[in-house]
């Protein structure tokens, strides 16, 4: 089975044998796609989060037969080495990755966040990413990297 959609972007297409394959065994292992990390398994930790038709969904749990015509971005559709995204910027900024692993979901999810809301409180950023774990107790420079990112765009 042959499904197409738009990644990044750009047009994308992939082989299965079985339509229930996670879309995010599709992205890393038949696109290259290394943003979306394998973390849980079960849609909790958001390491594998990406946007599919502009909004956040966990890329293990969605199958990729889900896909099909649709538009999918990854953290590497949000900016380039050369032109980062200002939520890119503002994590780099602010220092706020140590391990990188949660990275991915964290951005992810708060690219959506910016996305709807323009100029969101400390509290709208909290709750946005409290589904995302991260083990390393970055939290308060990933949110002062948020909201750096939301002044970046205002």
């Amino acid at each position: 089975m042959r499904i197409s959609f738009q990644l990044n972007g750009k047009p994308a297409s992939i082989s299965t044998d079985d339509p229930q394959t996670p879309l995010l065994y599709a992205l890393r292992d038949g696109l290259g796609m290394r943003g979306p990390r394998f973390g849980c398994g079960l849609g909790q930790c958001g390491a594998c989060t990406v946007h599919l038709d502009d909004a956040a969904v966990r890329s293990c749990v969605i199958p990729v037969s889900a896909v099909a015509g649709r538009k999918v971005v990854t953290l590497e559709g949000l900016g380039t080495p050369t032109n980062p995204h200002p939520l890119q910027q503002a994590f780099m900024a602010e220092q706020a990755v140590q391990c990188g692993y949660c990275i991915n979901g964290m951005i992810m999810q708060a690219a959506a966040l910016l996305k709807a809301t323009r100029n969101p409180s400390e509290e709208q950023i909290r709750t946005a990413l409290a589904e995302n774990l991260c083990r390393c107790g970055t939290h308060v420079r990933i949110l002062r990297a948020v909201k750096r990112a939301a002044d970046m765009m205002a």
